[in-house]
């Protein structure tokens, strides 16, 4: 399928497994929950929950990042010389913390995003996110990897069985 057959793709839930959420937090998991967690919302069907996901999604895709060059100022002040030793020093800076600014603006896009259209935000150990979520820093997930991960969190999102704490926003 195409990336545009995926992005239209409607699974069928009775067709997906529910991943393992219940889990004894540690203070490292407490910690994390910024980066590992996941949403739900009672009385929300699988087909919302999967549009309400691609939706904020779609906002967080592709998020231009902030650059290290320099700015004009530098260039007046230290002529060429400093535009390239600015232009290397940016590409190593992008390299460096590009990939983990990427990742953490969408992050919190997702989380506003959601938290707007009603969903709580629940934590979860690292080991049990990663079964069903993915990043993206400096390079993209497969449309198809995403699509199915999407249907999966739609899947818990849409879950009445949620026992967890809400963390909020």
């Amino acid at each position: 399928m195409s990336d545009e057959d995926w992005r239209d793709w409607q699974p069928d839930p009775a067709e997906l497994s529910m991943p393992v959420l219940a889990f004894e937090a540690d203070e490292g998991d407490v910690k994390s929950f910024k980066k590992y967690y996941y949403f739900n919302r009672a009385d929300t069907s699988f087909e919302v929950a999967l549009r309400d996901l691609r939706d904020c999604d779609e906002l967080a895709r592709g998020l231009a990042v902030g650059n290290y060059y320099p700015d004009a100022g530098t260039t007046a002040m230290y002529g060429i010389g400093g535009a390239i030793g600015g232009v290397i020093g940016g590409a190593i800076a992008q390299a460096i913390y590009g990939s983990a600014e990427a990742r953490a603006k969408r992050r919190v896009n997702m989380r506003r995003c959601m938290h707007f259209k009603g969903y709580a935000r629940h934590g979860l150990a690292k080991d049990l996110w990663q079964e069903f979520n993915f990043e993206e820093g400096n390079s993209t997930v497969e449309e198809e990897d995403r699509q199915r991960m999407l249907a999966v969190q739609a899947l818990v999102a849409s879950s009445d069985a949620i026992e967890a704490e809400d963390i909020g926003l």
